[in-house]
């Protein structure tokens, strides 16, 4: 039994060991193959500042705008923002016809509000025996008014100012190239790796997709497939043979941020929606960060007030629970840099909250073991009946934290209340480590202190 103790001992020291490292502030991250997680504190609007964007429907005011449609519309720019790399975005509908996005850390986001605009037309474009150039800006029969399969001359007026700007292969202006086939038949996405390590984006089409696609690259072994997205070309493979799996690779000179990007696009399509910004602004994170301070400096005062109470009143148990709960605290705050949690102020009252509740599974802990003692119980029966006995109320009152948790977090992703929610997963996140530190932290330190005393002289530093 003893033995026991000692392997949780350990385990708790590797566990708080990998916790000190998570919690470094120059941490360098998370690389593993294509896994990639950057372990910096993520900071929420209200203390790191940023910027504020709102998006409302492109339609008529008199055109009413369904529910359902604008809370589509706020999912797909969420998932695109996030896809492209742009951390804790968060993005809320207000109102009937609006979609409110925060960025914070970001001052810029001319690129990124352009991709929650853009459509992402993806095309897949017969080009015959003539390859072109990655990057070609190229017409093709989608959206023409003719659509015969073969190229057709067109007025070069027509060339858009994208056209005029990007590269165009020569005696190709005046073409329009047959589309097989549209993205809407795609039926995932995802990037991976080729044989050769070299990003790439890999696609799976749906039943409907999957017989163009066979029958095409069945009748055309040999001949070039143009993928065209919004009309520029990004990969023109040759067919090698007939492709009838449903599935297959876009490759081009992607790198990693290129290929997510794309993939992002791809992924979530057109909006059900048009959206247009009609306004942005900076927000500056001076009143954060003084509210941050001021928590932080309470924080302290408070932790230095418990730590005096429990040493005075409960001794050496009350000292075992002040390391308890900095192990508590170090891992809790692993937890959010590894997931990524952002902290919003709202978010570290839910934390300090937690906190107190992992400091109350203690106290009930030594209460236990106090009265075992007075019953006349030995130092270790004390120990271990107290934890027993106390068991059941810890249980019980952090499972309630949990369920109103839960429920916080509904509430905040039905109505968009993303306050709610950011207090409500550090509540949670909190909860689930205090649970974790009651059990096993604060029950194998005091078993492992018991083998270095003698319970006939030291039982009164336990507070009985």
């Amino acid at each position: 039994m003893r033995q026991r103790y000692y392997i949780n001992l350990v385990l708790i020291l590797i566990l708080l060991g990998i916790a000190i490292w998570i919690d470094l502030p120059n941490n360098p991250g998370i690389k593993i193959g294509n896994f990639e997680r950057s372990l910096d504190t993520v900071l929420g609007l209200d203390l790191k500042g940023g910027m504020q964007v709102l998006l409302e429907a492109d339609l008529p005011a008199d055109v009413p705008v369904d529910a359902q449609a604008l809370d589509d519309a706020r999912r797909i720019v969420e998932n695109r923002s996030n896809g492209l790399g742009v951390k804790e975005v968060v993005f809320q509908v207000a109102g009937s016809r609006r979609i409110v996005g925060e960025f914070p850390g970001l001052t810029n986001t001319e690129e990124v509000t352009n991709v929650l605009k853009e459509t992402g037309q993806l095309e897949f474009v017969d080009m015959g025996d003539t390859p072109l150039p990655e990057g070609t800006v190229i017409k093709t029969t989608l959206g023409q008014s003719q659509t015969s399969t073969e190229p057709t001359e067109v007025p070069t007026t027509q060339a858009t100012a994208e056209t005029a700007q990007t590269q165009t292969a020569p005696g190709t202006e005046d073409k329009v190239w047959t589309t097989i086939m549209t993205g809407d038949q795609l039926k995932s996405v995802s990037v991976t790796t080729d044989q050769l390590g070299k990003p790439v984006v890999q696609f799976e089409l749906k039943p409907d997709g999957q017989k163009i696609f066979a029958d095409f690259t069945s009748q055309n072994v040999g001949k070039y497939l143009a993928i065209v997205l919004d009309k520029k070309i990004i990969s023109v493979p040759v067919i090698r043979s007939a492709i009838t799996e449903g599935s297959g690779i876009i490759e081009g000179n992607f790198t990693v941020d290129t290929a997510n990007a794309l993939a992002v696009q791809l992924r979530y399509g057109s909006l059900p929606i048009p959206l247009k910004v009609v306004e942005s602004r900076v927000i500056g994170p001076t009143l954060g960060e003084d509210s941050l301070n001021k928590s932080l400096i309470a924080g302290l005062i408070g932790f230095a007030l418990v730590t005096l109470f429990m040493i005075i009143y409960y001794r050496l148990p009350g000292g075992i629970a002040i390391l308890a709960i900095i192990n508590y605290a170090l891992i809790t705050l692993a937890l959010f840099k590894l997931i990524p949690v952002t902290l919003t102020l709202p978010g570290i009252a839910g934390f300090l909250l937690s906190t107190g509740g992992a400091l109350d599974a203690n106290i009930l802990i030594f209460e236990r073991l106090k009265e075992e003692l007075r019953s006349g119980r030995t130092l270790r029966q004390a120990v271990d009946l107290g934890w027993k006995r106390a068991w059941p109320s810890i249980r019980d009152s952090n499972i309630a934290t949990l369920i109103t948790s839960t429920i916080l977090f509904w509430f905040g992703s039905a109505y968009g209340a993303s306050i709610v929610k950011g207090f409500a997963v550090t509540l949670a996140l909190g909860v689930a480590v205090s649970l974790f530190s009651a059990i096993v932290i604060t029950r194998t330190f005091l078993n492992v202190v018991l083998d270095f005393l003698n319970p006939a002289k030291h039982q009164q530093w336990f507070g009985a």
